[in-house]
């Protein structure tokens, strides 16, 4: 018998035939066909940046645990605490190994069969997968406020960074979809929203066309995984199989912060209890600005100016909105206070680089 097998078809989201017809440019993401580019990513980014964009996310997952164990379960699974959440209240955590690297959050098959094998056994606790369920659409950005809020009755400016509610979006034609979770939250470093809405194709294709009209007036754009990717990497967010992975901890990343180690035990709490008290991890990310002309790359090697191999850079581009080119890379603790000169392989080439504060970019505050 061979042992080859037939290619995996990609999955699609609700919004594939829209992608399609518009013309974007798709690509393989994680098993997904997902645009990567619809307007030009530096008009994309430049949008977020300084209106709004909008991007499909419903290859994201969704699990819901129910149940009176429920909490007793998230505390478990996950690092940050989630007993100091209120009600309508969303904050950013991970699911760890036990030796306090990231679970795969590019997978979510991987996930939730990670979240059934680590809590399933665990009483008064339902887990649900509803990941394909929703169409998630973020509308990002300083105006994405004033655009989504022409489609829903719901107040917007009540709901603070981090929180959500439930309310209805109301449709040009007269009709209305009800119970629509509305979130102030999303990956880009600026202000913005992320809706989930029934995953049916109709319903998912009338909410992106009536999202672009609401915005025409502010120049939303449709906007693909490749601003996604830029946006976040200003605002220093960690992207899997760059930043975070299955080889590298919660300290590394510079994400203890999240990692709550005074609760009861939880999955990786031992081994980040373990390295904090050897010292600290023996590298650590920072963020990189390129001082001699060149881009450093995905990948890229980094040195010390005399030549010892440092480590490798995990995200790197110009940057459309800053007008530099930036990355972020792993380098031992001793290389890592600010304007420590190094370099980096460029085509054979050593181009010098500097560390700067992450993160690249930050949104300016609203004045009152």
């Amino acid at each position: 018998m061979s042992e080859t097998t037939a290619p995996t078809e990609l999955r699609k989201t609700a919004l594939n035939a829209v992608h399609r017809a518009a013309k974007s440019k798709m690509v393989d993401f994680g098993g997904w066909d997902m645009p990567v580019d619809c307007c030009g990513l530096i008009a994309e980014h430049m949008a977020v940046r300084t209106a709004v964009g909008l991007f499909d996310v419903s290859h994201m997952g969704d699990i819901q645990l129910r149940g009176p164990g429920s909490l007793a379960a998230v505390q478990h699974l996950c690092m940050n605490d989630a007993s100091k959440l209120a009600v309508g209240q969303a904050h950013y955590s991970a699911m760890l190994y036990p030796n306090g690297t990231f679970i795969n959050a590019g997978t979510r098959e991987k996930d939730i069969q990670w979240v059934r094998k680590t809590i399933g056994h665990m009483s008064g606790v339902h887990v649900n997968d509803f990941s394909d369920y929703y169409t998630q659409l973020a509308i990002q950005g300083p105006r994405a406020a004033e655009t989504l809020q022409k489609l829903t009755s719901t107040d917007l400016s009540t709901i603070k960074n981090y929180w959500f509610t439930w309310g209805r979006l109301d449709l040009k034609d007269g009709g209305s979809l009800h119970n629509v979770m509305i979130a102030r939250t999303g990956y880009t470093g600026e202000d913005g929203f992320e809706i989930y809405i029934p995953s049916d194709e109709p319903t998912s294709a009338r909410v992106w066309s009536e999202v672009l009209a609401a915005g025409a007036e502010f120049g939303i754009l449709a906007c693909g995984l490749g601003a996604r990717n830029t946006l976040r990497l200003e605002a220093a967010m960690a992207l899997y199989g760059h930043e975070i992975s299955d080889t590298i901890n919660v300290l590394e990343a510079g994400l203890g912060r999240y990692a709550k180690l005074e609760k009861p035990d939880f999955v990786g709490r031992a081994a980040l209890v373990a390295i904090e008290a050897a010292g600290g991890p023996g590298r650590k990310l920072v963020g990189l600005e390129m001082i001699e002309r060149g881009i450093g790359r995905d990948g890229y090697t980094v040195f010390s100016v005399e030549g010892q191999r440092l480590g490798e850079i995990t995200s790197g581009s110009p940057s459309p909105f800053l007008k530099k080119n930036i990355a972020m890379a792993y380098v031992p603790v001793e290389y890592t206070a600010l304007d420590t000169e190094v370099a980096v392989e460029i085509r054979g080439q050593m181009v010098k680089a500097k560390v700067v504060p992450l993160p690249f970019y930050k949104r300016a505050k609203k004045t009152a």
